[in-house]
């Protein structure tokens, strides 16, 4: 076998290893199938609890509504005209769907500069971190599901300033967010997980 024959079968074989698994879980609706699938999630998610005091099936729940627990998660794109490309609707990207301008706050802050969206560490304690301020900022706490994710969606000013009371879709997204954390949580207990 000759020598760049070899080194193109072993860039092959490193390029198939190489990404993580962006894919949603198989079952998102029971929390210990998703972390008996992927338990590097429970393993990220705890080490966000222990650091910010951040409630594991708050984040799940928040996570499955932002992403679907899928790693390069995007929001859909814009188009003029209805076929012509405008971009993307915001920045939001990965687990967390946090925004651009958010996750280089919390870069910035954490002094974390190679933290990457599409990591489910990363951005789990990206989130734990959020919820922290919005303790801080809004006296929300953190067990507090629904609240916890209005003010994720809208911002904490916009939290402030009640701005999900004109989107009654946003707060029927937050109750369901609070009933799905609730389910994580009996969920996770039954399994031995919390």
């Amino acid at each position: 076998m000759s020598r760049p024959f070899r080194a193109l079968i072993l860039l092959l074989l490193l390029a198939s290893c190489g990404g993580g698994d962006n894919r949603a879980p198989r079952n998102l609706d029971n929390a210990c199938a998703i972390v008996a699938e992927r338990p590097h999630y429970l393993k990220a998610m705890q080490r966000a609890e222990r650091r910010w005091g951040a409630p594991v099936p708050v984040m799940m729940a928040m996570i499955h509504q932002e992403s679907k627990f899928i790693g390069d998660a995007r929001t859909p794109r814009k188009y003029a005209l209805g076929v012509i490309p405008m971009g993307r609707i915001s920045s939001a990207y990965g687990y967390s769907q946090a925004l651009d301008g958010t996750w280089d706050e919390y870069r910035k802050e954490t002094r974390n500069r190679s933290a990457r969206r599409d990591d489910i560490h990363d951005a789990t304690d990206f989130m734990g971190w959020y919820m922290t301020k919005t303790v801080e900022r809004n006296g929300i706490s953190m067990g507090d599901a629904r609240n916890q994710y209005l003010a994720y969606h809208e911002g904490h000013s916009g939290f402030a300033r009640r701005s999900y009371n004109s989107k009654s879709w946003l707060v029927t997204v937050a109750d369901r967010v609070a009933s799905r954390a609730q389910t994580y949580q009996i969920q996770l207990i039954s399994c031995g997980r919390r």
